[in-house]
């Protein structure tokens, strides 16, 4: 029987529909899950295991990807600590409250390269919810300048393409986009941090929200402390060491350090791994000898005469172990061939991800369309105000040529006014009929003045007219320039992809209700054509080849951009402010290294140099 569900806001309330409704709520629990973006309440028998309750959260969710997430709850003595699934949950050692028992489903593990290995949309949603707050709450160590490019992929994520509509920054609190170390280390205001935030994300035009999240943890990954858990151990000398374990290997640090490891031990090399009493011992493989590191817990050395306080340490231990156990088998896991159940992922993914760049292409399509009607339009109007403007000279340069005519005859009429009288004034007999004359050549002398006067207005109004057809005729060329010289070009799809024409392979997926104990696949490629299986092949690793050199090219544009942001910013530092963590990466800065030269340069040497070197610490 399915189980029910019901949900109020971000919270899940799910009842199992196998317990007989006939059963008191004695021999049951209350079990309230949280994840990095909603509340999951279950209804649970008693006797339920950590992993019938794990498997019942992954199916609530939809995840399949289960492998790097756990659920982590606080014991009775306060401290965090991950759930055993192969014991009941009242069998362990966690703090039960008065509404029952809290879980927090987080990641446990981390991938080396998130693009490669995380399959589902809801995985790496989760990974890049969890790896965003861990960089804002400082649990991430990331650089000012990074902090403002992961800012810039989470507004985008949040809220698509930027324009000059979306809401201010500063009205998100900066405290969600940046980490507080960051606020507090420079003298910049909200509107500062807003305008670098804003330039950056303009450059995420087209970015999609999973693409957007994808390269927040791309970013991410490359930071030293991503993928890291940290304890407190002594080594010999008693010195206080920070042992970081992590998807490549284990990584000692000095106390006030943890960016930059003295020595690293990969899952490759490492032979063994143990606790003994009140000892950690990991024993390493070298090509002529057999080193083992030993330390303890700086419990251990805090509480030596109080043996009651030395349960802690082995609970401290354990988690070491249970981490060190899962991070090597995922370490050979991805070095071996895909299981299944992920080949299966994969062609889904591979498969929404044709559909995605289908409908990108015809969107582009479209764009491109439309935009060449544009394009046709402009030329139209143009090629019409062109021919206006060439009609309106013509008549101007007629009305010119009439006003001059009729300015020539005012002048000759004027010339003639004044012959008569002097006429007039040599011929006193004539003065009456001359003076007649002279009232009749000066009303007509008015007339073609004031015919000359209107002709002038007339040829005036057609320079105006000409003038407007001028200018509409540049408008029209500025739009065809700016249609031309649009920022938009048709972007390179992420990946070609030609769906296949026959119906030879295809995989058919058949899910149990969602309270069943597990999802079945059924349906196997029923025809195989290994010429058709190599032609895909080698267009997928020349696809993905592609793809990798352009993400090179724009990792290396990446790096320069940043350094140029971390130039403009400089001297604004507030020095006072510098933690050592800031001043142990800018001393890695200067020295050219980055998180993966560090562990090669701390993992260089022999084993046997290494364990010295942690026992001289």
């Amino acid at each position: 029987m399915p189980a029910n569900f019901s949900k109020v806001g971000n919270t899940w309330s799910v009842n199992d529909g196998k317990k007989k409704r006939s059963k008191s709520s004695d021999e049951c629990l209350s079990v309230r899950v949280t994840t990095m973006d909603a509340d999951l309440e279950f209804s649970v028998p008693k006797k339920i295991t950590g992993r019938e309750l794990f498997e019942l959260v992954c199916r609530t969710i939809g995840l399949r990807e289960t492998w790097y997430f756990g659920l982590q709850f606080i014991n009775k003595k306060g401290y965090f600590g991950w759930i055993s699934f192969d014991l009941r949950i009242t069998s362990q050692d966690i703090k039960k409250a008065e509404n029952g028992y809290h879980f927090y489903f987080l990641a446990k593990f981390f991938p080396e390269d998130v693009s490669e290995e995380l399959i589902q949309i809801i995985t790496q949603h989760l990974f890049f919810l969890q790896v965003k707050q861990s960089v804002l709450n400082m649990d991430i160590y990331c650089p000012p300048e990074a902090s403002v490019l992961l800012a810039s992929y989470a507004v985008q994520a949040k809220y698509g393409d930027y324009c000059d509509m979306n809401i201010d920054i500063c009205e998100l609190a900066l405290e969600e986009l940046l980490p507080q170390r960051v606020l507090d280390q420079y003298q910049m205001t909200c509107e500062m941090w807003e305008d670098k935030i804003k330039t950056w994300w303009m450059n995420n035009k087209r970015m999609t929200k999973e693409e957007a999240e994808l390269e927040y943890l791309r970013i991410a990954q490359d930071l030293d402390m991503y993928g890291m858990q940290y304890f407190p151990i002594n080594n010999r000398k008693e010195s206080n060491l920070w042992l970081g374990v992590g998807p490549l290997g284990l990584n000692v640090y000095e106390k006030n350090n943890k960016l930059i490891p003295k020595a690293s031990f990969a899952w490759s090399e490492i032979r063994n791994i143990a606790y003994k009493e009140k000892k950690f011992l990991i024993r390493t493989l070298d090509k002529n000898s057999v080193a083992t590191v030993s330390f303890t817990s700086q419990n251990v050395a805090v509480n030596k005469v109080n043996e009651c306080l030395m349960m802690i340490d082995l609970v401290f231990f354990k988690q070491i172990l249970d981490l060190c156990i899962g991070n090597h088998s995922l370490y050979l896991r991805r070095r071996q061939p895909d299981t299944l159940e992920a080949e299966k992922q994969k062609l889904e993914k591979e498969q929404e991800r044709r559909v995605q760049a289908e409908k990108e292409r015809d969107r582009m399509q479209q764009e491109l369309t439309k935009l060449k009607e544009q394009i046709a339009a402009a030329q139209e109007a143009l090629k019409r105000s062109e021919e206006t403007a060439d009609l309106l000279a013509e008549k101007a340069q007629i009305s010119e040529e009439e006003a001059f005519v009729l300015t020539k005859r005012a002048a000759d009429a004027e010339a003639e006014i004044q012959r008569m009288r002097i006429a007039a004034i040599r011929n006193e007999e004539e003065k009456y009929s001359m003076e007649r004359k002279a009232r009749e050549a000066e009303l007509i002398a008015a007339r073609m003045v004031e015919e000359s006067e209107n002709r002038a207005r007339e040829a005036q109004k057609l320079k105006n007219d000409l003038m407007r057809a001028y200018n509409a005729e540049q408008l029209a060329k500025s739009k065809l320039r700016e249609v031309m010289t649009s920022p938009f070009s048709p972007m390179p799809l992420t990946n070609n992809y030609e769906f296949p024409t026959g119906g030879q392979d295809r995989v058919h997926l058949v899910c149990s209700p969602i309270a069943a104990d597990h999802c079945t696949f059924s349906g196997m490629a029923s025809h195989t054509d290994p010429v058709g299986a190599e032609r895909d092949i080698k267009s997928l690793s020349a696809e993905i080849e592609k793809e990798r050199v352009e993400y090179l090219k724009k990792s290396k544009h990446l790096q320069e951009q940043l350094s140029e942001l971390r130039s403009e910013i400089e001297g604004l530092k507030v020095e006072e402010q510098q933690t050592d963590l800031d001043r142990a990466y800018q001393e890695s800065l200067q020295l050219g290294d980055d998180k993966y030269t560090t562990l090669r340069k701390s993992g260089a040497g022999s084993a046997k140099s290494r364990v010295a070197l942690f026992d001289g610490l």
